[in-house]
């Protein structure tokens, strides 16, 4: 594993209360390590194609959280003194190569594991352009809804992927 293929547990994250204000800062590693459940806000960018297909991306095996798993395609923290926008674009150029979408920002929701506590912004947008995923990432690929019903609840995708896609797709 080299240095890049690793979470910083020492990347300062905000904490947030559940509206969103910042009420203060800690460590990735005190986030996540399962006794804190300090509250800190992540985005998430569902990208589909124009004939509906929804790409994921692959969670590579060096991430402490779901190492492995298929994922929501953007997916990151806001950084500290970050707005929500910033971090959805900074995101979405770090992990896909994607600059030029326009998102729909979806009803944000605390989301809980047992490891950690988020108040998530999830956003969608359409888009058929190149999408070129980074080393951030084990790869990607644009998925139908019919692959997506037969792979969940089979330990496929993340527990929050999941959840999040039948909130905003089974509809």
């Amino acid at each position: 594993m080299t240095a890049t293929e690793r979470d910083d547990m020492n990347e300062m994250l905000p904490i947030t209360d559940e509206q969103g204000n910042t009420v203060g800062a800690a460590t990735r590693g005190e986030c996540h390590n399962g006794e804190s459940m300090l509250l800190h806000p992540v985005v998430h960018l569902h990208v589909l194609n124009s004939r509906g297909e929804l790409f994921l991306q692959k969670r590579p095996h060096w991430k402490d959280i779901q190492p492995d798993k298929w994922d929501t395609a953007v997916g990151g923290h806001v950084d500290l003194g970050e707005s929500v926008e910033q971090a959805l674009r900074r995101e979405a150029r770090e992990e896909l190569g994607i600059t030029d979408f326009q998102a729909e920002r979806l009803t944000p929701y605390v989301f809980q594991s047992e490891r950690e506590r988020e108040l998530v912004y999830p956003h969608r947008c359409t888009y058929d352009g190149p999408v070129t995923p980074s080393a951030e990432t084990d790869g990607g690929r644009f998925w139908s809804r019919e692959e997506i019903a037969e792979a969940m609840g089979k330990g496929v995708f993340t527990p929050n992927f999941e959840g999040e896609y039948r909130r905003l797709f089974e509809k």
